[in-house]
């Protein structure tokens, strides 16, 4: 059984990324987690991806570390740690770095390293039975695979404390309300309401999005007047790609922009 899978849809140009250990819940062991590299290195190597989803089999979308390798030898623990995360920072950088949209689509349990991974995505859609947990509070550990850094971005500093400090766990309701997800479905309903929102994106003017994606991780840094020259510039470059004539031109007439990524 492969670990994580990549399916891409040459059509729409639309990737998916599956972790794939259902038994225990995806959650992720040295393997899996370079599994997930490998993939990543792939999703890298396609610029013209339209979009991105990511996901899990089975019961649940990725219940944090498998903590059965700790367990097993602490006296090692910290070089499994280096080991797991020198597999999977990759992965969360592809997500922030890679110019389509990535979206998240999650069920059942997104705890630990799960909720940092979909938080690194830019769009996420839960099931409505989803529920959502920090979990480092129960393990002694702080947050990694960005957690420390998205969540309070997404949610404020107040409630992403409240993930670590209280424990809560949240519902799927509570992560939609808190904004951490940004539309719920029917379990039923998750894979071909995930499939619609990944052909819209990728249906839409993609270099314009990609240039959004690198607005705001670069605003994240910049000064308020780097950041108006970095929009001119990414404005001014998107008057000269053919999204923008086609997108122009079908606004004024009224019609539905057919954009193609040029």
């Amino acid at each position: 059984m492969e670990l994580a899978t990549l399916e891409i849809d040459e059509t729409r140009l639309i990737a998916t990324m599956t972790v794939n250990r259902p038994a225990v819940l995806n959650a992720l062991d040295v393997a899996t987690a370079e599994a997930m590299q490998s993939v990543a290195a792939k999703l890298a190597a396609r610029p013209d991806l339209r979009c991105i989803i990511v996901r899990g089999a089975g019961r649940a979308f990725m219940a944090g570390g498998d903590l059965a390798g700790f367990a097993s030898d602490f006296d090692t623990a910290d070089s499994t740690v280096k080991q797991l995360l020198d597999a999977l920072e990759p992965v969360v950088m592809t997500f922030q770095h890679h110019p389509a949209p990535v979206l998240a689509s999650v069920h059942g349990a997104v705890a630990g390293a799960g909720i940092s991974l979909m938080a690194a995505a830019d769009l996420s859609i839960a099931a409505t039975e989803t529920r959502f947990m920090l979990a480092y509070d129960k393990i002694g550990a702080p947050p990694d695979c960005g957690g420390s850094y998205f969540l309070p971005r997404l949610l404020g500093e107040r409630r992403a404390a409240a993930l670590m400090y209280l424990g809560e766990t949240w519902s799927a309701e509570e992560a939609l309300q808190y904004g951490l997800v940004n539309k719920l479905v029917s379990a039923n309903d998750l894979q071909i309401e995930t499939d619609k929102l990944a052909a819209k994106i990728a249906a839409g003017p993609t270099l314009a999005y990609s240039q959004y994606k690198k607005l705001v991780r670069e605003g994240r840094t910049n000064s308020l007047q780097e950041q108006l020259h970095a929009e001119r510039a990414a404005f001014c470059a998107a008057t000269k790609t053919a999204d923008f004539k086609i997108g122009v031109s079908a606004f004024i007439k009224r019609e539905m922009a057919k954009f193609t990524g040029r």
